[in-house]
């Protein structure tokens, strides 16, 4: 197992949109989580209104659901990594580019997952899919930046990885999942699609954005 704490790569820019968005995942979750206290009935309710199911396909809901998550363990992994590498993507493409850039990618990492499971009844959350998007333009625009990781293998150590070694295992563990969940019933699992349609489009993406003249 391994898992990255921090990068190397100094941030031009201060990050404001990461900030942004990782204080409204936490808030929602801080709420999510009161609800589900003092009535699971409503934060049910707010789940299925707010999650994306695949077979009532909303738009507005693919917007909504990246801001929501299943438990803590999910928005810790979640926020960890947009922390980590989100500022320098932002750093590269500016403030507005990089909003409509997670968004896109994550628009494009819920469709990845609903053609896949178009019936599905059950909410899709979480904002896995775009921050894949970001580490896909992480990859491509800083391969060689050395990200310090975690390896946790009957003993603990860190050691310092380029980035396009880091993120494309990562890349390549959620398409080997992802693979392997073709034609089984996943129904309530990890959307595996998600990552992966999330990372591609961060990846085919990054430069295109980058040509576009918004501050």
């Amino acid at each position: 197992m391994f898992f990255p704490y921090k990068d190397d790569n100094p941030r031009i820019l201060v990050p404001y949109v990461t900030y942004a968005i990782l204080g409204i995942n936490i808030f929602v979750f801080v709420f999510q989580t009161g609800l589900g206290l003092s009535d699971i009935v409503g934060e049910r309710t707010f789940i299925y209104a707010f999650g994306l199911i695949p077979a009532q396909f909303s738009i507005f809901n693919v917007f909504t659901s990246m801001f929501i998550h299943g438990g803590i363990a999910h928005i810790a992994g979640n926020m960890w990594f947009l922390w980590i590498f989100g500022d320098n993507v932002e750093s590269a493409l500016g403030h507005i580019r990089y909003l409509i850039f997670f968004l896109a990618c994550g628009t494009v990492a819920a469709l990845s997952q609903v053609i896949l499971n178009a019936a599905s009844q059950i909410p899709m959350v979480g904002a896995s899919g775009a921050i894949a998007g970001v580490l896909g333009a992480y990859m491509m625009m800083y391969p060689k930046a050395r990200v310090h990781v975690f390896i946790i293998f009957i003993f603990i150590t860190t050691i310092q990885v380029p980035a396009q070694i880091v993120l494309g295992f990562w890349f390549l563990m959620q398409l080997s999942n992802g693979l392997g969940t073709l034609g089984l019933d996943t129904t309530g699992g990890v959307a595996w699609f998600a990552h992966i349609g999330g990372f591609i489009a961060g990846v085919g993406g990054q430069k295109l954005f980058r040509t576009f003249r918004i501050v």
